[in-house]
């Protein structure tokens, strides 16, 4: 078994697999606990919303080196200490907070530790997964990308069982049991093969890959991808207890979980489908439905149409981050790491502003979370613009 592991492609997708799910836990644990964290220590509304902005600050910041530092450490010592950072990250905001004088600082490092992991994980699985010898590559990317969904999913229901059995109270440990995921993938990809994702004769230089349009233009639809996707997700648990009266079990089942379910079938749905609906028609339909969703969550009048529309929403926005790093494999084969690097530090650039954006808003309107989501159509309206020039203009 250890040997076919060591020479299997599959091996190398099922790591890449978790490694979404290691990406799930980083980016969506702290927010289940938005407001235990301000009931525990006692942050306030804008502290909470720094945790948020930090984690992806530091994301993009590990985009952006990675640009030159990833060919030159390789792919496996990369992503293997990705997990190792993750691992500690998670497991800190369980330890740290009591090692540190100030609680809030401790929670701090934690982020910037997990942060590092995410943004290595982000950068390296994709093109990982498009360097393996498969089929029918846009399926394959759209798939892969479902397991952050199902992560997002199995976090929520296990952190919501782990609630309800053992109380909000114990949270620390189930933060050091989900540090066990990232942990667990760190000696799979250590064993796993990893195939070269450009030859080098064939890799775009810096100055090459920045002169061509579309690359560009693909930047932009990727800031507003990771901004309407984590607009809604990283604020619907407290937007459902806060603006629509929902207990936080029901809440977080019904608004960040169901946003999960929705946005995996999107992503697993495409994958059967990509032969027979083209990847940017998709796209487009989804970008006029994720419009509808944000002005549902926003401004029905009940809880239940509220509730429908956060959860519809990862439905639509399932497709834009992987949709795109799709268009750009296909467009720009030479790109290599520098170019899946830079999508993915557009993509934090957005993660971080959409939900900083919602945050500052409804503090702006009075802690108004309705509102701060509202503002937040204008991200897929971009998205289908930016989709609209890639059909149909010559870049």
């Amino acid at each position: 078994m250890f040997q076919k592991m060591k020479t299997s492609y599959e091996h190398t997708i099922y790591a890449s697999y978790v490694g979404y799910i290691t990406q799930a836990v980083v980016n969506n644990f702290t927010p289940l606990l938005f407001l235990t964290l301000t009931a525990t220590y006692g942050f306030s509304l804008q502290k909470i919303t720094l945790l948020t902005t930090v984690n992806f600050f530091v994301q993009l910041l590990v985009d952006l080196l990675s640009v030159r530092v990833v060919d030159r450490v390789g792919y496996r010592p990369a992503i293997v200490a990705a997990h190792i950072f993750a691992a500690i990250g998670v497991a800190g905001l369980a330890l740290f907070p009591h090692i540190f004088s100030d609680p809030y600082v401790g929670i701090l490092v934690s982020v910037i530790l997990y942060a590092i992991g995410g943004g290595i994980i982000e950068v390296l699985i994709s093109p990982i997964v498009e360097a393996c010898p498969t089929e029918r590559k846009e399926a394959a990317m759209s798939l892969l990308h479902s397991f952050y969904c199902w992560g997002q999913v199995f976090l929520v229901l296990m952190s919501t069982l782990f609630f309800a059995v053992f109380g909000v109270g114990n949270w620390r440990i189930l933060a050091c049991l989900w540090a066990a995921v990232p942990l667990v993938n760190t000696i799979y990809f250590a064993m796993v093969p990893i195939y070269p994702i450009v030859e080098e004769h064939e890799k775009l230089s810096l100055k090459a890959l920045f002169r061509q349009k579309i690359f560009w233009l693909l930047m932009v639809i990727m800031v507003c991808a990771g901004a309407s996707e984590l607009a809604m997700s990283q604020w619907a648990s407290a937007f459902a207890e806060s603006a629509l009266g929902i207990s936080k079990t029901v809440g977080d089942l019904a608004g960040p979980c169901a946003f999960g379910v929705f946005m995996g079938i999107a992503r697993a749905l495409y994958g059967k489908l990509s032969e027979r609906i083209p990847l940017k028609r998709f796209m487009l339909g989804c970008a006029i439905l994720c419009v509808l969703c944000y002005a549902t969550a926003s401004l029905a009048p009940s809880p239940a149409a509220g509730l429908l529309g956060c959860a519809v929403c990862g439905f639509s926005v399932g497709i834009f981050w992987p949709g795109t790093f799709s268009i750009a494999a296909k467009r720009i084969p030479g790109g290599g790491t520098a170019m899946y690097a830079l999508l993915a530090l557009a993509g934090d650039v957005g993660c971080s502003g959409g939900p900083t954006v919602v945050g500052m808003v409804a503090n702006a309107a009075g802690g108004a979370l309705r509102t701060g989501l509202l503002v937040s159509i204008v991200f897929p309206v971009v998205i289908f613009f930016g989709i609209s020039m890639v059909k149909v203009r010559k870049f």
